[in-house]
């Protein structure tokens, strides 16, 4: 063994209180290069060797928070700066809709960075040799032994000393591990021929596979059958129907389920006088009112109905809803500007349904109230 280099001393107990024991006593003699090995988590021994807590979660909070940022700061810039786009009348700096990719980038960032770092800073990957390999230590405390290993580059180190240690704690078997030559330098690069070959390796199978999947074996009985279905493809012909369209006009007269038409299309005059508000001046209804209004009426008009846009600059600012004008409006009139929309506004139809759009204009004549009271209401 004169051309070896001495990597540590073993020793190997036989139940997991003499590897606590073993572990609280290497501790307090001052031993800090040393590790135990066990065929399975004990319980207790992290206190035992008086472990710190690990770093990795500081690791985790790093490029989670990175992530978070990171995505923030991509998605202003995109929307705000380099390509500004107004999507439903929101800011161009719009938060909520921000918070999803903000929290994907977070987890993404946090997980895959965790897996890296623990394998290649805190296990030293790709290191793929270690002394303890194929030695009989391991193959020991891999089964139903449990073992500790004092290293030789601990300050403390005094192989006698050691020796007589493991033996006091009651050892049934002590032995040292060699490196496998005076040259290995315990911290292999990822240039190493070996790994290099085994990710070109990997990198092929993985790339033929997928290529053959998607490019071949899709082709391939029955793998295609998926791609020849009787269906109508967007925009192409179809050559089911004798006019080649595949989209059909609904029959004439018919109306889809569970859809009320709307009857009074560019006829505001006749909606002001047929249309009714259906609803009772309740607490929930006008409550109703106050939410769908803050949300979809209050960026343009104000919380208050006043025309004071909360986007100025990024369209013309409506009237007030507080005109003699306005004031005098049956909720018919109302209602068919929710429906249609005017000038710059836009049909609210599909955001409101039928009860939120007189809801609202349940919630518009309060606020029109407020602002106009008469000397009777007070």
């Amino acid at each position: 063994m004169d051309n070896k280099t001495l990597y540590s001393y073993t020793a190997l107990f036989r139940t997991p209180d003499e590897i606590i024991h073993a572990a609280e006593a290497v501790q307090e003699k001052g031993y800090v290069k040393y590790d135990v090995n066990t065929p399975y988590p004990v319980h207790g021994m992290d206190k035992a060797m008086k472990l710190k807590p690990s770093r990795l979660p500081f690791v985790s909070m790093f490029f989670g928070f990175s992530g978070t940022f990171f995505s923030l700061f991509m998605m202003y810039w995109m929307a705000s700066i380099d390509y500004p786009v107004i999507v439903g009348g929101k800011p161009f700096f719009s938060f909520p809709a921000y918070v999803p990719i903000m929290f994907e980038l977070t987890v993404l960032s946090a997980a895959v960075m965790t897996v890296i770092v623990m394998l290649a800073v805190f296990f030293k990957l790709p290191n793929l040799r270690h002394p303890f390999h194929d030695t009989d230590y391991m193959k020991a405390v891999s089964s139903d032994q449990y073992g500790i290993s004092i290293e030789a580059e601990d300050e403390k180190f005094n192989e006698e000393e050691i020796k007589a240690l493991f033996e006091e704690l009651g050892a049934h078997k002590i032995e040292p591990i060699y490196f496998d030559d005076e040259e290995y330098t315990f911290k292999q690069t990822v240039f190493e021929p070996k790994f290099i070959s085994l990710l070109v390796i990997v990198g092929l199978l993985v790339s033929g596979t997928t290529y053959f999947s998607l490019n071949k074996l899709m082709n391939m009985i029955p793998f295609n059958w998926m791609r020849f279905q009787s269906k109508v493809i967007t925009q192409e012909e179809s050559t089911f129907f004798s006019d080649g369209f595949g989209m059909r006009m609904p029959v004439k007269g018919t109306v889809a389920r569970e859809h009320i038409p709307y009857l009074y299309a560019d006829k505001p005059e006749e909606a002001a006088v047929n249309l009714v508000n259906p609803l009772p001046v309740t607490k929930a209804n006008l409550e109703l009112g106050h939410t769908k209004f803050n949300i979809f009426c209050s960026p343009c008009h104000g919380y208050f109905g006043e025309g004071d846009s909360r986007l100025r600059g990024q369209f013309p600012n409506p009237p007030s809803l507080h005109s003699e004008k306005v004031r005098n409006w049956k909720d018919g009139r109302i209602y068919h500007v929710l429906m249609e929309g005017q000038n710059s506004m836009p049909s609210y139809a599909s955001q409101l349904n039928y009860n939120e759009r007189w809801a609202v204009i349940l919630y518009i004549r309060v606020l029109q109230r407020s602002l106009n009271a008469k000397e009777t209401d007070l």
